[in-house]
């Protein structure tokens, strides 16, 4: 959500972010509505004050006996309340229209975010690991998995449909092993508080992230209202809303292993084999709210926090800026974790680390008070994957695949595994 006054006080600036975003919106039409809306509010509480006044003079009109003049004053208090009632609905309107204009607008990007229409701008930061090199032509995911009789996509279909799948013994224990490893890294050495949050949330939640009203689409809703999480940031980041947090307070530092559920809305034809793109799958997130004045720090320390992870499975990933055009709505900054798959021959996202600013805190009033200010600021929101569990396993399977078919276990989650070394081995 956006400030109006901030961007009547900045309308270039405002333009050229809404331009960097691929979006036709005018400073001056908002600024048009708010000052008609100030307008308003301006007579209105003119025909207030006439009205107060004119019921104080009705009891002197009265007492002094002139009651010609008390039954005036009396049509003149009924006139000016139905006048009064009419420009408190005008103000309503106004104030309407202004509120859904502003939150269809995604955030504005930070300086130092690359222009561009879409991941065609996304800039390289760095590439980190060693990509493995096999004796063999590597296979995907989904070729192993079934190859084990440990992956199963038709019994999934025949329960729920497409884009569900059906994991079995091992390769069900090695996703759950990753998810645990990823939880106990982000609570006992990442400095994040472990929850575990409601998965159903009502439309004000999902508000306050901003997925609503733009992206309902995107989202799965039940027969009496609920929405299904898309993804733990909507329940972790709702923890602090219409709330006035104390600076010691800060920074809050939360996470979560959660199921997720998302429509894949717009994806047909895209990734249709495998696990890349699920409608249900795992993922444990991380939120961070904290100061205005030091979320760009958080960001570098959060997509650290996630790429350690990376590099203790020892797998090969790149971090990209995003452009202006392939962040989500609601950030202003976003660094891209992408994991090499062998099997595919490039890498994939399996981590977005963003900056929210104050944009969620704004549409839910989440505030703090610095030390010795009167006025409350709004605090700043950040966000990220630590790490897609689906996707991990998806990493896993292809990078440590062997010749025969089994898959060699990653060192860090052999004691997850209970010992075992190679899955599909005898």
């Amino acid at each position: 959500m956006h400030d109006i006054r901030w961007i009547r006080d900045n309308p270039e600036a405002f333009d050229r972010g809404v331009a960097a975003r691929g979006l036709d919106i005018r400073a001056a039409d908002l600024i048009a509505i708010y000052e008609a809306r100030l307008a308003v509010q301006q007579e209105l509480q003119a025909r207030q004050a006439e009205r107060n006044a004119a019921a104080k003079q009705i009891g002197k009109a009265k007492g002094s006996g002139d009651e010609a003049e008390a039954q005036r004053l009396m049509q003149a208090t009924a006139d000016l309340k139905a006048a009064v009632q009419g420009l408190e609905e005008q103000d309503r309107q106004r104030a309407a229209e202004l509120d859904e204009r502003l939150a269809g607008i995604p955030n504005l990007p930070a300086a130092d975010v690359p222009v561009g229409a879409d991941e065609g701008a996304n800039k390289l930061v760095r590439q980190v690991g060693e990509r493995p090199e096999f004796g063999f032509e590597p296979k995907e995911h989904y070729e192993i998995g079934e190859g084990l009789g440990l992956m199963d996509f038709d019994a999934a279909a025949a329960i729920s449909g497409s884009r569900f799948v059906v994991l079995r013994g091992q390769l069900a224990r090695l996703e759950r092993a990753i998810a645990n490893f990823f939880i106990d890294c982000q609570t006992e050495e990442f400095g994040y508080t472990e929850i575990n949050p409601p998965l159903l949330v009502r439309d004000e939640a999902a508000f306050g992230t901003g997925q609503l009203p733009k992206f309902s689409e995107d989202l799965f809703r039940t027969e009496n209202g609920f929405w299904l999480i898309p993804t733990a940031e909507l329940p972790l980041t709702n923890l602090v809303r219409e709330q006035i947090l104390a600076p010691e307070e800060l920074p809050v530092r939360v996470a979560a292993l959660t199921p997720c559920f998302r429509s894949e809305a717009g994806a047909a034809g895209r990734d249709t084999r495998g696990m890349i793109r699920q409608h249900q799958f795992s993922k444990v997130e991380m939120v961070c709210v904290t100061t205005d004045d030091r979320s760009d720090e958080e960001l570098e320390r959060m997509t650290g926090c996630a790429e350690t992870l990376l590099q203790r499975l020892g797998l090969a990933y790149q971090v990209m800026l995003l452009s202006s055009g392939d962040m989500g709505a609601a950030a202003r900054k976003t660094y891209d974790l992408e994991v090499w798959l062998p099997g595919q021959g490039r890498y994939r996202e399996i981590s977005s680390c963003s900056n929210c600013g104050d944009y969620q805190a704004r549409r839910m009033n989440a505030r703090y008070r610095p030390e010795g200010e009167k006025r409350t600021r709004f605090v700043h929101t950040l966000n990220g994957s630590g790490l897609a569990v689906g996707r991990t396993l998806i990493a896993v399977l292809e990078n440590y695949q062997q010749e025969d078919g089994t898959v060699r276990v990653p060192e860090v989650l052999k004691p997850y595994m209970g010992g075992v070394d190679v899955i599909g081995g005898k």
